[in-house]
């Protein structure tokens, strides 16, 4: 009687210890960043953290130092000394700044699971409107402003600015800052954004009317064990477990019988 009712408790759990292994090998699947399986949430805001690799074009350079790298930004500040409005002698100034040039790099770069083949199958970040945080600073120069008889530094890095110029420019001008950051091949990150197929290639990009998350240097190793895993394997042992013990009873039933 026992065996009789172990078996039909194996049957009522075998839907669901069939549903729950699906749901875990889905979660597995975007964990482990394979495109088919984020392709099944397009649309949805989901995070994902896994190792940059190489876009469709490759590794890049940055634009101001020639980093090798999969991700580039930069900025430029002008650092003035703002006008006395007083005119007395007296009078202490302190010096001011302001980002007159602001540029990212949106070329595509892929991102793999740890320890996968960084050439292999990928998928894509599209970093176009794009707010990373800890992005690693390459490069940090102060160009002073040329003054009459001195010899100067040649400032080198002005023709490699891309994007416009622009900005109020006044007060007197102190020195120019230049700024840039990468991301290189091989570094962990955490993106949080939406993936969407495109050309038959899984994207994540920026969400409609919000920022792609970008975050570098992130543990890649999972906190805890997922919920799905939990659920998939206790249902696994729970049918295993109703189906053995139920069919030895059983058996033993009828041979006693």
């Amino acid at each position: 009687m026992i065996g009789s009712a172990l078996l039909v408790a194996a049957v009522v759990l075998l839907p669901l210890t069939v549903i729950g292994l699906r749901r875990w090998l889905r979660q597995r699947g975007v964990a482990r960043l394979r495109p088919a399986a984020l392709a099944l949430h397009e649309g949805e805001r989901l995070t994902s953290t896994g190792v940059t690799a190489p876009g469709p074009q490759g590794t890049v350079s940055s634009g101001l130092a020639g980093t090798d790298c999969v991700w580039h930004g930069h900025e430029v500040l002008r650092h003035y000394w703002p006008l006395n409005r007083d005119g007395g002698d007296s009078a202490v100034r302190e010096r001011a700044c302001d980002s007159i040039a602001d540029y990212t790099s949106e070329d595509l770069f892929g991102l793999v699971a740890e320890g996968a083949d960084t050439e292999g199958e990928r998928v894509f970040v599209d970093p176009a409107d794009c707010e990373q945080r800890g992005a690693e600073l390459c490069l940090q120069r102060l160009v002073g402003r040329p003054q009459p008889g001195v010899a100067t530094v040649a400032d080198d890095l002005l023709p490699r600015v891309k994007g416009r110029i622009s900005g109020i420019f006044r007060g007197e001008t102190i020195e120019f800052e230049y700024r840039e950051w990468v991301i290189r091949p091989g570094r962990n990150v955490r993106v949080t954004g939406v993936p969407t197929v495109r050309d038959g290639q899984v994207v994540i990009t920026a969400p409609e009317g919000g920022k792609l998350l970008i975050e570098p240097d992130v543990d890649t190793q999972a906190v805890r064990t997922p919920p799905r895993r939990t659920e998939a394997f206790s249902l696994t042992a729970a049918f295993t477990a109703c189906t053995v013990a139920g069919a030895v009873l059983l058996a033993l039933g009828l041979s006693v019988g």
